[in-house]
């Protein structure tokens, strides 16, 4: 596991290992503050690359939602907006039904994704977190492929009980090896039995950014909507992966110049933004989401305009729905305010 010429995370073996959070904090952030990943030309494509149907759809999930609510003033918020290409596309299909946003609020820290995300939605505002968005209107939080890229513990079950995963520079490679700190009661209880040599991930990044936007939503009213692959909890399993040039890569070679990421345990999701006051939808799968939205007959409007890119457009509806692309591993979960009213696409 060798590090990549100019390694550009010195700073974290000043004092010996690190945790597999710390580690992919600090290499994300990297990743993510000198590139563009994005596209056929980067390292992976999202949804909304896909296809413009995926965010249209999310579109009309947020218009169908406001208008449900009785039309109040509220703020589209995005979460790790990539370059911008859902935002575009949500905001368009919103406003055919009159659903314009007071503010268009964008939670992103890389320089030049911020650039490419202005290029698509000029009038967004940038924010680094959640604790600047303004409090002032109700919240329409969307959050496409954002929970993944969020730092997770990896908890490994060795003779001795369960330790922390870390890793470890030794001369030009990185090493992964157990801590000594007993961990034991930070392994959820159902877990604790696994055999020697499991894993249990957990991500309290993750529910602390879910918590903190569902403490808003709780007092502004609104929802939330996370869409990303992963799974029900608690269970065990090393989800750890890096992409590079839209291959699979060690994790951890060429540390902050590949995109780390890990399956999201939606069960953990759902709980933070139900303690916080919120009610939950879901998950459902992307698929059958997509379907109960109308990626259909959307599917037909724009073959119906444009009948040259008929086998485009039905091979970008494949890859999003069906259960041997997207359709399934992809899971979609909404949290609301108890006053607002449900959301569409989590029930037939």
């Amino acid at each position: 596991m060798p590090l990549p010429d100019g390694n550009p995370l010195p700073h974290l073996w000043t004092n010996g290992a690190v945790s597999i959070a710390d580690y992919m904090a600090a290499a994300n952030t990297h990743y993510y503050a000198t590139r563009d990943p994005l596209g056929p030309a980067g390292d992976f494509t999202t949804a909304p690359e896909i296809s413009q149907m995926f965010g249209e759809l999310v579109g009309l999930w947020c218009a169908d939602l406001w208008d449900r609510a009785g039309r109040p003033a509220f703020r589209y918020v995005e979460l790790g907006p990539g370059r911008g290409t859902l935002a575009a596309d949500a905001l368009r299909a919103m406003r055919r039904f009159g659903c314009d946003p007071v503010g268009i609020e964008l939670i992103e820290t890389s320089p030049a994704l911020r650039t490419a995300q202005l290029t698509r939605v000029p009038d967004a505002a940038h924010h680094d977190a959640i604790d600047s968005l303004p409090g002032d209107a109700a919240l329409i939080v969307v959050a496409n492929e954002f929970f993944d890229a969020l730092p997770i513990r990896q908890l490994v079950a060795t003779p001795e009980g369960w330790r922390e995963r870390l890793v470890a520079r030794e001369g030009a490679r990185l090493v992964t090896r157990h801590g000594d700190v007993p961990v034991d009661s930070d392994v959820p209880p159902l877990l604790r039995s696994q055999p020697v040599g499991a894993v249990v991930e957990t991500s309290p990044a993750s529910t602390a950014v879910m918590q903190g936007c569902a403490l808003r939503i709780a007092r502004t009213g609104g929802a939330l909507l996370a869409i990303d692959y992963g799974y029900r909890g608690p269970v065990a399993g090393d989800t750890l992966q890096a992409v590079s040039q839209h291959r699979y890569a060690d994790p951890f070679e060429r540390a902050g110049e590949v995109d780390l990421t890990a399956h999201v345990d939606f069960t953990a999701l759902a709980k933070a933004a139900r303690d916080a006051g919120l009610q939950i939808v879901g998950p459902v799968g992307q698929g059958l989401w997509l379907q109960r939205l109308g990626i259909d007959a959307r599917l037909q409007s724009l073959i119906a305009a444009a009948p040259d890119r008929a086998e485009q457009l039905e091979g970008q509806r494949h890859r999003l729905v069906e259960a041997g692309e997207m359709g399934e591993l992809f899971q979609a979960l909404a949290a609301h305010a108890p006053t607002w009213p449900t959301p569409a696409g989590f029930a037939a």
